[in-house]
């Protein structure tokens, strides 16, 4: 048999082991629902994570569209603005045109009275002071 001590000693060893077995069940039982918490959120966080990247991969795609789009309408300015230039060329071509044919018109009309020489009239010729009326034939 064991000393009477010994016996009460093993006996309050025995509730203290019982205790710590208890709070070490209770720890792990702490432990394990953090542990579930934090796995959870961070299941959480990855869902807004690929949420996220989605809409960021959506954005980028938008963009590119955007991009696009604008380089076709700055193509058509570009080709309207050539157009532009054209037209624009054209018509000062058109009034230089224009402005040349009304100068020679009118310049043959001035030359031509100027180099013409004055024809005496028909009718009449002065001979000595005297009027005599001569018909001339063609």
């Amino acid at each position: 048999m064991a000393p009477i001590g010994l016996g009460k000693s093993v006996a309050v060893l025995e509730s203290k082991f019982q205790i710590y077995e208890d709070l070490s069940k209770e720890m792990l039982d702490k432990l394990e629902r953090a542990v579930t918490t934090i796995s959870e959120n961070s299941n959480r966080i990855s869902l807004v994570l690929e949420r996220h990247e989605a809409r960021l991969d959506q954005s980028d795609k938008a963009d590119q569209a955007i991009l696009k789009l604008i380089e076709k309408i700055e193509d058509k300015i570009n080709n309207v603005e050539a157009r532009v230039n054209e037209l624009s060329r054209f018509r000062w071509i058109t009034v230089g045109v224009a402005t040349a044919a009304v100068v020679i018109i009118k310049s043959a009309d001035l030359f031509g009275s100027v180099l013409s020489l004055p024809k005496p009239p028909l009718t009449t010729l002065l001979d000595s002071g005297r009027m005599v009326a001569e018909v001339r034939s063609s």
